[in-house]
């Protein structure tokens, strides 16, 4: 319910500009996962204090538009495919990763369609199935990342260890596995 307006809310990426009714049962991080914000910048533009049902707070704007958003949640959708959905939050982890990183380009644009030693970053880039709408599992899993934004372990790649054949990727250390991927730094 949340992910579809957390695509269409955000256009901006600078101060809170918009409200939202607490509900019962709300916590800041359904709350941060369900509008795509970090979690750290809900609660500091909150102060962290208590949620109440009923009362209004204050939503900061992600740090991503609504266009990168899909974007993320697309590649997501190409990359995860079948993957279980702790696989598609990680494979968005990556992304926020590389744009947060000095070693990678600085716009989810740029990440996702990097060029490096004449070939494309991700496979679905080459093969046009970023092209492809996302699925409701990618766009939420875009969203809860973004939430988890500066926490976790810090992995800038994923791979499927049963049909890479790049000995550079997996020589990188290992994060964590899940499903059929195994992420790394």
């Amino acid at each position: 319910m949340f992910s579809i307006s957390a695509f269409t809310l955000t256009n901006q990426t600078e101060a809170a500009t918009t409200t939202h009714k607490i509900q019962y049962g709300e916590t800041y991080w359904k709350i941060a996962k369900g509008f795509g914000v970090p979690v750290n910048s809900l609660m500091a533009t909150n102060k962290s204090v208590p949620l109440y049902a009923g009362r209004n707070m204050l939503l900061p704007n992600s740090p991503y538009t609504a266009a990168e958003k899909d974007l993320m949640a697309r590649l997501v959708h190409a990359e995860a495919v079948g993957e279980p959905y702790a696989g598609k939050v990680a494979v968005a982890t990556v992304i926020i990763n590389r744009v947060r990183s000095a070693d990678f380009p600085n716009t989810v644009k740029g990440v996702i369609y990097q060029i490096a030693n004449g070939h494309y970053a991700f496979t679905p880039v080459q093969n046009g199935q970023i092209n492809q709408p996302a699925d409701a599992a990618s766009k939420r899993a875009v969203n809860e990342a973004i939430a988890l934004t500066g926490k976790g372990n810090g992995s800038l790649f994923f791979y499927n260890p049963k049909t890479s054949t790049s000995s550079w990727i997996t020589s990188r250390p290992v994060t964590v596995t899940i499903g059929n991927h195994r992420f790394a730094r």
